[in-house]
């Protein structure tokens, strides 16, 4: 599974720059539980949180996929998906102005490649119990 190390790596550093973020927020902010009302607190949060509740399942799929022996190409292709999808998720979620496009591409993307790598996970099932 050494490519899907690589985007779990990657997945992993954009969550700790968003929690480093949040926690910052925080500190200056002095909110030590919650987001105390301020909504600027409770973006960073969700932030945080959304890619906590996605990227999981969807590195996953791509080391199944891996482990499926599925071309190189294509495990690239969907870890860069994924990546930008959750990348611009963070900003949508960070920049005011950037905010509907950056969400709505990114929530496009991320829940885009899962499908398609739970699709293509099926498909390799299915093409397999039918050789046998």
């Amino acid at each position: 599974m050494h490519i899907t190390g690589i985007y779990a790596a990657l997945a992993t550093l954009l969550v700790l720059l968003l929690a480093v973020r949040t926690s910052a927020g925080r500190h200056g902010k002095r909110i030590y539980t919650g987001d105390g009302g301020d909504a600027d607190m409770f973006l960073r949060i969700r932030a945080h949180a959304n890619a906590i509740e996605n990227l999981p399942l969807a590195l996953l799929l791509l080391a199944l996929l891996e482990w499926n022996q599925t071309a190189p190409p294509w495990l690239h292709a969907c870890g860069c998906v994924l990546l930008a999808g959750r990348i611009l998720h963070a900003l949508g979620m960070s920049i005011p102005a950037f905010s509907r496009v950056g969400r709505v591409t990114g929530t496009t993307l991320t829940w885009g490649i899962m499908a398609a790598m739970a699709i293509l996970l099926l498909w390799q099932w299915l093409a397999f119990t039918s050789i046998r």
